[in-house]
């Protein structure tokens, strides 16, 4: 994989004391906070409790995160100074070269925590993908892309809850709404909004010919019951219809399914996934409470955007990055020029360095 990412200044100048480094201070706050998660009225109201137990995950992760560092950079300076030693042996050499690697490791994962900074990006997300025009081959390819999100989100150890799904007619999806639950999960997947084009030959096409399939990703961060929205049921326009696609257990043969629009801003959400028209609804009100916060989001994110006079804006629709199969095999980024032949680890979920750039490429654009 061959990236530019832009200079990290603050990397070669990381000490494990102040701010986000500050560790004695991160158990402080863990202290205050198992001190108000162990008052004996603290659990009447859970719902309550998420910020207070999203940041005591977080802040632990950190306090970790922080202490293999340390620990890293400790043993790095013993085997360095075994290594300069005259009559160094060369298994002094091997470790210190595998010190470095998992150093420099670390060092990586830290700056990319440090660039999720913005209010919402440790939220879980909420991500759709929409076949273009293009029928079967479009659809195969959407299914493609709900695989690669799926693996890298079990990678990671996050949690994937299938919120809505509507098969193709031969093959591959129509549409699909997952819900992505894990420390930033919405930080580390804003990376995938926009148009993703894949280039190969069609297995649905008997003469064998190259086509260009597009499909469209986006993600919203959930905004759960911790973010106070004003919607008003009056605001509300709630249509049951009956389910498509392949059925069963009567999916597709009751009026189950539920379509919510937010008449104010013509936002809408739908479900059809369940039988129970009563769970359809609650998982649409989930999806459109997502799309109201994201479009209050993306508000915020234009006004920052104007402070950039002459710098092309990320929006949704736009072409982030190609998949070629044939004739040659490469994974390109064309916001951040971060690129890969490996495609077969790309599809299997293996995009960790191309959001890391991106993080990187919006810093630089805000700074």
């Amino acid at each position: 994989m061959t990236c530019a990412p832009p200079a990290n200044p603050w990397l070669s100048a990381l000490k494990l004391s102040g701010g986000d480094f500050d560790v004695a201070a991160l158990e402080e706050r863990l202290k205050t906070i198992e001190i108000e998660l162990s008052r004996p009225d603290a659990w009447e109201k859970p719902d309550s409790l998420t910020p207070l137990l999203r940041e005591k995950a977080g802040l632990g992760n950190k306090v970790e995160r922080l202490g293999r560092l340390k620990k890293a950079h400790d043993d790095m300076r013993e085997w360095l100074a075994l290594a300069q030693e005259d009559d160094a042996e060369k298994e002094a050499l091997e470790s210190l070269e595998e010190q470095q690697k998992e150093l420099a490791a670390l060092l990586d994962e830290t700056e990319l925590v440090m660039l999720l900074s913005a209010e919402e990006d440790d939220k879980d997300a909420i991500l759709e993908i929409h076949p273009g025009a293009g029928g079967t081959e479009s659809q195969d390819w959407a299914e493609m892309l709900l695989r690669l999100y799926t693996r890298w989100a079990a990678r990671r150890k996050y949690t994937v809850e299938e919120l809505d799904l509507l098969p193709g007619d031969e093959a591959g999806i129509k549409s699909v709404t997952l819900r992505i639950a894990g420390p930033h999960a919405f930080g580390f997947l804003k990376s995938e909004r926009g148009i993703h084009r894949l280039i190969r030959i069609s297995p649905f096409d008997a003469s064998g010919r190259r086509h260009t399939s597009f499909a469209s990703v986006d993600v919203m961060p959930d905004a759960g019951g911790e973010i106070e929205l004003d919607i008003k049921e009056c605001d509300l326009r709630i249509d049951i219809f009956r389910s498509s696609g392949p059925g069963g257990q009567s999916v597709n043969t009751t009026s189950s399914a539920v379509r919510v629009t937010h008449l104010p801003t013509g936002v809408s959400a739908q479900c059809q996934n369940e039988k129970s028209q009563h769970h359809n609804k609650e998982t649409a009100l989930r999806v459109l409470r997502a799309r109201l916060y994201n479009l209050e989001v993306q508000k915020r994110e234009a006004e920052r955007q104007a402070e950039y006079a002459g710098k092309d804006a990320i929006a949704f629709g736009s072409q982030i990055r190609t998949y070629t199969l044939q004739p040659y095999r490469l994974v390109k980024d064309h916001r951040t020029a971060c690129e890969t032949g490996d495609v077969d680890a790309v599809l299997d979920g293996r995009i960790d360095r191309f959001q890391h750039d991106y993080l990187l490429y919006l810093h630089e654009r805000r700074n």
